[in-house]
């Protein structure tokens, strides 16, 4: 069985047609996802949802565990990963309540170990010059369009840490330089997603013009809720659509990513290690 993975808000899984849920606690090597996870059926497809920050928003972007995140996934069947998630733009092209199917990633993060599975005696390097699953990144972006959603194909995001939003020298700096949305979670996911063999894109939904602009307001917490409210009706409609249209199978190239990319010969693998990746690694293993 393969399903379909959402990570985002908690209104997330308000979505109309979402049947059969089921919150499942998922244990990892890594330490607790940022929740329980919610399976369900949505457009006859099985799906696993995540909120990102835990229900109550109760997580740190910092504090997010992207490893224990991505194994519950991949350890629940899944294949796939549609990201939502609340962005800035740092382009007046990028209005707040547009959408941005982002294509790159820009890393001001510092926190690349909590990045990968690999490390303890297994070392992998796969390719990431195209961090996103192009196939799925279409199909989201054909989906927005037919629904007359503002939408934008292709868009580097900038991922910085927070919790606090960008001074206006880093956002001026960010636009200045041609990058497009910021934001503070997706980098990880998309990384450790590639590790996995997920197919990985993300629906950057714009909340705001960050502080780069100074003719518009500054950033608020209000401003960013109001949008944000918006755009998970938006978000919604976008899943309920493209989920159903997401292969039965999984044969895109993000699903053999890890082909070629270990370096550790197979005899050479610490017990516990492989163990730990189990799910990762299982096809591999023989």
């Amino acid at each position: 069985m393969h399903r379909i993975g959402i990570i985002g808000g908690s209104g997330l899984y308000e979505i109309e047609g979402f049947s059969r849920q089921k919150w499942v606690r998922v244990r990892t090597p890594f330490g607790d996802p940022s929740d329980q996870m919610l399976t369900g059926l949505l457009g006859g497809r099985d799906v696993v949802f995540l909120p990102r920050h835990g229900r109550g928003h109760r997580i740190l972007p910092s504090e997010l565990n992207h490893r224990a995140n991505i194994w519950a996934m991949k350890s629940l069947g899944v294949a796939w990963i549609i990201s939502v998630s609340a962005v800035g733009s740092l382009q007046k092209k990028y209005r707040p309540r547009d959408i941005v199917v982002i294509d790159q990633f820009l890393d001001r993060t510092k926190n690349s170990v909590g990045h990968t599975f690999f490390g303890e005696g297994i070392v992998a390097h796969v390719a990431f010059a195209d961090p996103v699953c192009s196939e799925l990144r279409g199909l989201l972006f054909r989906t927005a369009k037919d629904l007359r959603v503002r939408v934008h194909n292709g868009g580097t995001y900038v991922n910085m840490e927070g919790p606090a939003f960008s001074t206006r020298a880093e956002s001026i700096a960010n636009h200045r330089a041609g990058l497009d949305v910021v934001g503070m979670t997706n980098l990880g996911e998309a990384k450790c997603a590639r590790e996995a063999e997920m197919s990985y894109a993300t629906l950057a939904m714009v909340t705001d013009y960050d502080c780069w602009k100074v003719d518009e307001a500054h950033v608020t917490v209000e401003l960013v809720l109001e949008n944000l409210r918006h755009n998970a009706r938006i978000a919604q409609e976008i899943l309920r659509i493209a989920i159903p249209e997401i292969p039965i199978r999984p044969m895109w190239p993000c699903h053999e990513a890890l082909r070629n990319a270990i370096m550790t010969p197979l005899s050479l693998w610490p017990k516990t290690t492989r163990r730990a990746l189990k799910p990762i690694l299982m096809k591999y293993a023989s």
